[in-house]
């Protein structure tokens, strides 16, 4: 199918909201069956986050049905919009409000179509569970019984308006998970469950090393029927039994000769790398307003280190190839974009290729899943006409999977005499946050570059701040100051790959942000609470998340006790997303433990509540792992803690008490909450370390010897 054909903008009608600009047609957002339910159709894929759900709500609300008539398929090449990657809190706002609006021209046009056979007026009639009732309440249609007579194949016009919020009866109420059933029952919904008859099975051997050739490849007999699959420097095996290909694949990696050699910096001394790498100097934000002499001054770096996603499940895909075709079940979170990388690699063109997302291990961001979907390609074309089933191990999810930069953030900031932010400097340093698939001239997915000839890894990249950014997401501070300057230097080297990872560059820039204004505040004389909303009048709905965790934590919040403190924080996600402010207590002894977590939020219009609270707290806590634990290691040949013993994770046991209170704000835009508790969080949790210790953390994660390092 050409999908040139859907491209664009929707003939002459106003501008489309979310992704139907893209995709205007209103058959590849829904459609109605004859037995009694709309099937929904977004572009926008699964990963945990329980968008399948919120997006079956909206669907519902819109066109009056029961939520239980509301089939939500998962998205395929080409059977989905084209909605690019589920990525940035933005499902409920790019999708959300598409099938919002696909919904309501949809109703109308049957409820135009049920009043012209009637001889009444659309606005005669009320919908009840998708009936059409007219006056006296007789059932003159349905969408079920007008399913073919009423075509969908049109774009949408943009000119029917979605109910009011009063009108509204599923969204804005919790709602259970469509995706929970399964999973709690224990049925097969995960990739990594399903079989298919004829089913191979496949593992990759890596390189000992990110820079090495493979030299000998032993001819030696290998388990049951297993065959090795080389490519230049990729090799894999692939049998009919499971644990024979994952038996051959640790015997082949005994016993290959590769020539490795050293390619990566000196790991125990990131921030010399990050200062002495060349990069691209940018100016993010500058403003240059009259400002008071400067009375209190501060200047402060704040460095994080590598990080990888760490999903609990490795990453997983099936392939099928036959005749010249590709066939690949994944849970990748950009289907068309890797499509895009899988045609490029492989030589074909990209209508002969297939993709099916199947739900998979949650991760939030660029994980292995487009990688491993590569292996089973390569592994399923040296076998057509057979499915091949590829697993990652968990050396290859923590050791080779896109790992989120390294980065540095510099801050020179002052306060004038009467207390107020006068000037604001803040230079960044580090590697892009994006090398998704189908943004390059090459392909992004690590196989592609072990291949003879090997294609070249395009460096990551920073999206421009109009489009959320990267490193550069978070770094000009929400606060009022007339002097600022932002600039960004992206590293033009690259010997670590880097993605995205939940937060991106707003993990690091919050964390910095809040803790040169705590110390800008106690600089000052003034409590860091009032400080900050000294600096946000400018935008009450900051202010109120902010007063609301405040609230929370009964701020000021005097010690638990001895080595105890509380910390707070406040941000708006991407300076343009949900509003979140997070309190923390924290507990210095020999390690520190977050106790207590308190979260204040402003995601506007929210439609699953509970849904909501999930991504908040789930945020939160992922946050709380990477600041107090987690650091990829690596030395001169490649990464070291591919293992859950060298890269630790919160455990269950270690996880803080979370109490949270979203805002109501019924009548705006929703907006998402997957990402914005991220940055709050572990500057919180930093402010809670000083309120504890008295000292200042610098440098991610907090653990003994970071904080020895401080201390110093």
């Amino acid at each position: 199918m050409n999908l040139a054909f859907h491209a664009g903008a929707a003939g002459n009608a106003p501008a489309l909201p979310g992704s139907l600009r893209a995709e205007p047609l209103l058959s590849r957002w829904l459609r109605f069956s004859a037995e009694g339910h709309v099937t929904v159709m977004p572009g926008k894929v699964e990963i945990g986050q329980g968008i399948l759900t919120a997006l079956a709500q909206i669907a519902a609300d819109e066109l009056d049905v029961a939520p239980g008539r509301v089939r939500v398929a998962a998205a395929s090449t080409p059977g989905s919009p084209n909605e690019g990657v589920t990525s940035g809190s933005l499902s409920v706002q790019e999708s959300g409000i598409a099938i919002r609006h696909a919904c309501a021209e949809a109703r109308a046009l049957h409820l135009a179509a049920a009043a012209g056979r009637a001889g009444l007026r659309p606005e005669q009639f009320v919908v009840q569970d998708g009936r059409f009732l007219g006056p006296g309440g007789i059932e003159i249609g349905s969408y079920w019984a007008q399913a073919e007579a009423v075509p969908l194949e049109m774009e949408a016009r943009g000119d029917v308006a979605p109910k009011p919020r009063a009108g509204r009866q599923v969204a804005g109420r919790s709602a259970p998970r469509l995706d929970l059933p399964d999973k709690l029952f224990g049925r097969a919904r995960f990739l990594h469950d399903l079989r298919w008859p004829g089913l191979l099975h496949a593992r990759a051997v890596r390189p000992p090393g990110r820079d090495a050739t493979l030299l000998e490849l032993p001819g030696a007999a290998l388990p049951g029927d297993a065959v090795p699959v080389r490519h230049g420097n990729f090799l894999c095996v692939v049998a009919a039994d499971e644990w024979a290909a994952e038996a051959a694949a640790a015997l082949l990696a005994r016993r290959i000769r590769w020539a490795v050699r050293d390619s990566l910096p000196e790991g125990t001394d990131l921030r010399g790398w990050l200062d002495a790498a060349p990069a691209e100097a940018s100016v993010v934000a500058e403003r240059q307003e009259p400002a008071a002499p400067a009375a209190h001054q501060l200047s402060a770096c704040f460095t994080r280190p590598f990080l990888t996603h760490a999903s609990i499940g490795t990453c997983c895909a099936v392939a099928l190839w036959q005749e010249e075709a590709l066939e690949v079940w994944t849970h990748s979170q950009g289907i068309y974009n890797l499509r895009a990388d899988l045609a490029l690699t492989l030589g074909l063109s990209p209508e002969r290729i297939v993709l099916h997302h199947v739900e998979g291990a949650g991760c939030y961001g660029h994980n292995g899943a487009d990688d491993v979907a590569l292996d089973a390609a390569l592994a399923a074309r040296a076998h057509p006409g057979r499915p091949v089933r590829v697993v990652w191990s968990r050396a290859e999810e923590l050791g080779w999977g896109p790992l989120s930069p390294a980065g540095l953030i510099r801050i020179d900031a002052a306060v004038d005499a009467d207390g107020r932010l006068c000037r604001w400097d803040a230079e960044l340093r580090g590697n892009g946050h994006s090398s998704r698939p189908g943004r390059a001239a090459h392909p992004t997915l690590l196989a592609a570059a072990h291949l003879d000839p090997p294609f070249p890894l395009p460096v990551a990249i920073d999206a421009p701040l109009a489009g959320g950014g990267g490193a550069q997401r978070n770094a000009v501070p929400g606060y009022a100051v007339p002097a600022l300057r932002v600039t960004l230097h992206r590293l033009r080297e690259m010997p670590l790959r880097s993605s995205a990872l939940r937060g991106l560059g707003a993990l690091l820039n919050v964390f910095a942000i809040e803790s040169v204004m705590e110390e800008l505040a106690a600089a000052s004389g003034q409590d860091a609470v009032d400080f900050r909303l000294r600096h946000l009048a400018h935008d009450a709905r900051a202010q109120a998340v902010l007063r609301e965790a405040a609230a929370l934590c009964g701020w000021p919040r005097r010690p638990a006790g001895d080595g105890t403190g509380t910390g707070i924080a406040v941000a708006r996600y991407k300076n343009s997303g949900a509003w979140c402010a997070v309190a923390a207590e924290v507990e210095a002894a020999e390690v520190v433990r977050c106790r207590r977590l308190w979260i204040a939020a402003d995601l506007g219009e929210v439609i699953n509540p509970d849904g909501a609270a999930n991504q908040l707290e789930g945020g939160a806590i992922q946050a709380t792992s990477i600041a107090l634990k987690e650091a990829v290691r690596f030395d001169r040949q490649g990464v070291t803690s591919d293992s859950w013993e060298a890269y630790p994770v919160l455990r269950f046991s270690e996880v803080p008490a979370v109490e949270l209170r979203l805002l109501p704000r019924p009548d705006e835009p929703p907006l998402g909450a997957g990402e914005a508790s991220l940055g709050p969080t572990i500057a919180a949790i930093a402010g809670g370390i000083h309120a504890a210790l008295g000292l200042r953390p610098r440098q991610l994660p907090f653990t003994p010897d970071t904080l020895a390092a401080a201390m110093e």
